[in-house]
């Protein structure tokens, strides 16, 4: 039986979209594209989360206050109470990444498509070389996942940490290194 998959013209690529088919990357809300701090405010007090947010950051006004501010757009409002704003906003706006989870940091990988190492050049996961087999239980997924948090994990930072994290921890680093030259990786979770 099949498991979950990721295809792409990278490895990192097919492991990026491996990861974002199984749990949800940290992302911008789209309807959070207010700049001026009168149009944040109007809409983070129209909701529940967004007054948390507010009282979150720290603004601690009295509603008079909130509704002057809220009646006019020109309101001479102090930068602090403009910064304590933008950053309830942008707390709202930011949906953080889902944790990294275990069947992805214990599944044991198919890796298919060109896989180099030393003069070692073969497409794997075809009918004349297997698919590259990796245990990912061996690996250290700290570094990876401390990216995918942030979300600063770039197809070439996770094909670079997956290689030098999970595959050379697995079976070693290789004659001489590994490479993934080709154009087309399919990558496979049991």
């Amino acid at each position: 039986m099949a498991g979950p998959t990721g295809r792409g013209d990278s490895l990192g690529a097919a492991l990026n979209d491996l990861l974002r088919s199984q749990v949800t990357p940290r992302h911008r809300l789209s309807t959070y594209t207010a700049k001026h701090w009168h149009a944040q405010l109007s809409q983070l007090t129209g909701t529940h989360r967004g007054h948390q947010a507010l009282d979150d950051a720290g603004l601690d006004v009295t509603v008079k206050t909130l509704v002057n501010w809220l009646s006019d757009a020109e309101y001479n409002v102090r930068r602090s109470y403009r910064d304590l704003i933008h950053t309830a906003y942008e707390n709202v706006a930011i949906v953080p990444a889902e944790p990294i989870p275990d069947h992805i940091t214990r599944g044991q990988y198919e890796i298919s498509g060109v896989v180099r190492t030393g003069n070692d050049e073969r497409t794997r996961g075809t009918r004349d070389a297997a698919p590259l087999r990796i245990d990912a239980t061996r690996g250290n997924w700290d570094e990876i996942e401390e990216l995918w948090l942030a979300g600063e994990l770039t197809d070439d930072e996770l094909e670079d940490h997956f290689v030098d994290d999970v595959i050379v921890e697995d079976i070693g680093e290789g004659t001489d290194g590994w490479e993934f030259p080709g154009a087309s990786y399919s990558v496979e979770v049991r």
